[in-house]
């Protein structure tokens, strides 16, 4: 990981970056200069992780403050629109309707790898030490290992829930649950697509469309519980220190606390009526939540410790369009619309929100978003996949000012 972070840093100064002026390209090839791509990776870490602060890097004169946002990369090759990110070591890892998943590999950001299996398109990425859990709209979790001793860098391992938790299961008529459309399945089974994941202290959550939140245990990949968690599709899920957030279309963010061996509700965070949510993000340390909604506003709680609540500290009209995803690097928030545009906020000491700027370029709605926790010079790296099919690069700087 150390050798990554110091070749994005010379490669950076081997570049004249200043020679892209004031103007945007909407077509570019990585700037990030082609290295070696020679070395195993160093293991892989989830993408809350905060680096050694040996690990941050320095860039040349030509990003410092005052500089705006670069646009550094414009990557194809999905099949179908990007619809979920996620970090893994040296990789970045996209994935698409079309039900593949791409590795690119930094520096350089080359196509290193493309893999994918079964039906329908991925929904959401976590990585948890050498494996990449993919959530797909078949509503199956599948388990893929990394492993650089093989020509097969990303193996399938496993598909959840697994052949032996089934087995164990599907027996019994205790085990089985109503679901829509009069059918029954086993109550480790999602009945819809699964939409988003979360991990946190060796457990793997995952929320779906047909209401419930499942958790399951990363050492032996077992389905531990289930929970009838909203009245309508979830959307969006975060966990942090012992806590679960999960974003859904009825309008509420509901917060899950785990009490012995099952998940009880602590609080609920709701928005305007009639209002969807499709993201939710933690930040500061977990005192601050916000989501994203489908009327293109973004509202903030903080956590009221000493009554054991949250007290609402945010409600700003961030995009025209619905909100779509969201992400968190320091005292910023990043925000992806439909309206093709990426909001980039600056978080108050109080929890609000202040229009830093905004970056364009995607010639579709903005899907997903993930800040590299790497500094770069005086800024860090985001990632933006859309409805275009295409994943972006972008450099934005940590001055509050100038960005746009």
């Amino acid at each position: 990981m150390q050798s990554v972070a110091k070749r994005i840093a010379n490669n950076f100064a081997q570049k004249e970056l200043q020679a892209m002026a004031d103007s945007e390209p909407t077509i570019s090839t990585p700037l990030l200069a082609k290295s070696a791509s020679g070395g195993d990776s160093e293991g892989s870490q989830t993408s809350n992780q905060s680096p050694p602060k040996e690990l941050q890097c320095c860039a040349p004169d030509a990003l410092t403050s005052g500089s705006r946002h670069r646009s550094l990369a414009v990557l194809s090759g999905h099949i179908g629109s990007v619809s979920c990110l996620a970090l893994c070591g040296e990789f970045v890892l996209s994935a698409s309707r079309g039900k593949d998943i791409i590795a690119w590999q930094q520096p350089d950001l080359r196509r290193f790898a493309k893999f994918g299996h079964g039906d329908g398109s991925v929904k959401a990425l976590v990585t948890v030490g050498n494996r990449v859990f993919s959530a797909h709209q078949d509503s199956r979790i599948r388990v893929w290992k990394v492993s650089r001793s093989s020509e097969n860098v990303f193996r399938l391992a496993a598909t959840l829930p697994t052949t032996k938790d089934y087995f164990c299961k599907f027996m019994r008529q205790s085990n089985y649950v109503q679901t829509r459309r009069n059918h029954r399945k086993l109550w480790i089974e999602h009945a819809d697509s699964i939409s988003c994941l979360a991990v946190y202290g060796g457990v793997i959550y995952s929320g779906s469309w047909d209401k419930t939140l499942k958790v399951w245990r990363v050492a032996d990949l077992r389905c531990m519980e289930s929970i009838r968690a909203h009245d309508d599709a979830i959307n969006g899920l975060v966990a942090h220190k012992g806590l679960v957030y999960s974003a859904s279309a009825d309008g509420k963010i509901k917060v899950w606390e785990k009490a012995r061996s099952m998940h009880c509700l602590k609080g609920v965070m709701e928005g305007h009526r009639d209002v969807s949510w499709n993201a939710v993000i933690v930040c500061d340390d977990g005192r601050l939540v916000y989501g994203g909604g489908s009327d293109g506003r973004v509202m903030g709680w903080e956590r009221d410790v000493g009554r054991e609540g949250w007290r609402l500290v945010c409600d700003v009209r961030a995009h025209e369009m619905a909100v779509l995803c969201l992400c968190s690097m320091g005292e910023f928030v990043c925000s992806g619309s439909a309206d093709k545009s990426i909001g980039v906020w600056g978080r108050e000491g109080g929890g609000g929100l202040w229009r830093v700027g905004v970056i364009r370029g995607h010639e579709g709605p903005v899907k997903c978003l993930q800040a590299s926790c790497y500094s770069v010079g005086e800024g860090f790296m985001l990632y933006s996949g859309g409805l275009d099919k295409s994943l972006r690069v972008w450099w934005v700087p940590r001055i509050r000012q100038g960005l746009e």
